[in-house]
């Protein structure tokens, strides 16, 4: 399968039965994770890995895709609020165009609007510290993004049953 950018849908159809998906919020200083069961029904908060150069970031995500044995990776899309893309959505879009270059994993986007917004809020109602929160909102956002896919993926699966 190539390493460039794939549809949900087309990732959909070269899944095989049993295989982990991970998530992943790329900011500007740390990247969460987050990581789904093998039978990609729940999307479980990973690691936070802090940015340094791209090779490390590349090697790091990399490591994180073998110890799991991902068969892909979610990656939030942050469009702008009209659905726009700006610099941050470029920036994504240029770290999967170098990431494909050194792995072969798929990747998929997936529209991350408010995100970070809605974890920080339910993070607030469960009485969460703010030092609590800076420390977990990069993997539990990337959770949230990769539950988002991970609940399409069942819908496209109902949708499209397999033939007998």
């Amino acid at each position: 399968m190539s390493a460039a950018a794939l549809t949900l849908e087309a990732l959909a159809a070269a899944l095989p039965a049993k295989a982990r998906l991970i998530g992943v919020d790329l900011g500007t200083k740390t990247i969460g994770l987050a990581l789904s069961d093998v039978e990609r029904r729940i999307a479980t908060p990973l690691v936070t890995l802090t940015r340094s150069q791209f090779s490390r970031d590349a090697q790091a995500l990399g490591e994180q895709i073998r110890k799991f044995e991902a068969f892909a990776l979610v990656m939030g899309l942050p469009l702008n609020m009209d659905g726009g893309e700006g610099q941050r959505v470029q920036s994504t879009r240029a770290f999967v165009r170098n990431l494909a270059r050194v792995d072969p994993t798929p990747v998929v986007f997936w529209d991350e609007r408010l995100s970070t917004a809605a974890v920080t809020r339910a993070m607030i109602g469960a009485d969460v510290s703010r030092a609590r929160r800076a420390e977990v909102v990069d993997k539990m956002a990337a959770a949230y993004i990769l539950q988002g896919a991970l609940d399409r993926l069942a819908n496209i699966a109902a949708n499209n049953p397999p033939p007998d």
